[in-house]
């Protein structure tokens, strides 16, 4: 069983825990946005006629990628993929649609989380700048306040886990996605999923939508 499964959530949401479980589970591969777009950097794009020719070309200049190299770029590690739980995308109606044409989804999940909730986890995360470790003050805390436990190195805030960026955040999903839910929701294949459970309990739901879908 190699399912196909897109995950949906706002930041905080679980996405990544959750994902990583579904790997585990069902020896799927794990596709992001980001790391789709940073291990095809190099990828020749000139056939799109774009200002570039190359995805890494947009990210030196820190511009946002175009919807078009996105695309083909997911294209590309769905076909790669045997089997796989796709996160990070798609983020608006027109890759939603374009998803469609490229590949058959067996399952979609979305975490349902309150906006206070997702704010109390985003800006409960705290990283180490050593080794990038993360923590969490209430869910996952480390041993000693303040201090990693894989390396002894200085847990901080990032920026964009402030109560104001994290809500932020969590507007600019709700903005873009919103009509992306709704669009799986029209369609039949959503599985909403109360995701203020504990991890384990958030799981069996998951897992049990996949495996009754897949």
């Amino acid at each position: 069983m190699n399912p196909h499964v897109l995950i949906l959530g706002a930041p905080g949401a679980g996405k990544g825990t959750q994902s990583d479980r579904i790997v585990e589970e069902f020896g799927v591969e794990h596709v992001t946005t980001g790391d789709a777009l940073r291990g095809n950097k190099q990828m020749d794009i000139s056939h799109l006629g774009l200002e570039y020719d190359t995805p890494g070309e947009y990210m030196d200049q820190g511009e946002l990628v175009p919807d078009a190299v996105v695309n083909e770029i997911v294209e590309k590690a769905l076909s790669d993929a045997d089997g796989y739980v796709l996160d990070g995308y798609p983020r608006n109606l027109d890759q939603a649609e374009h998803l469609s044409d490229i590949t058959d989804l067996d399952a979609v999940v979305y975490l349902d989380v309150d906006e206070d909730v997702l704010v109390d986890r985003l800006t409960g995360r705290r990283v180490c700048e050593e080794c990038g470790a993360t923590y969490h003050v209430d869910f996952n805390p480390p041993e000693e306040e303040g201090v990693c436990d894989v390396c002894g190195g200085d847990l901080y805030q990032r920026e964009d886990d402030t109560e104001e960026t994290a809500r932020e955040r969590i507007r600019v999903y709700e903005e873009n996605t919103a009509p992306v839910v709704e669009f799986y929701d029209d369609e039949g294949s959503l599985v909403r999923i109360d995701g203020e459970q504990t991890p384990d309990e958030v799981w069996e739901d998951v897992k049990a939508a996949i495996e009754s879908q897949a």
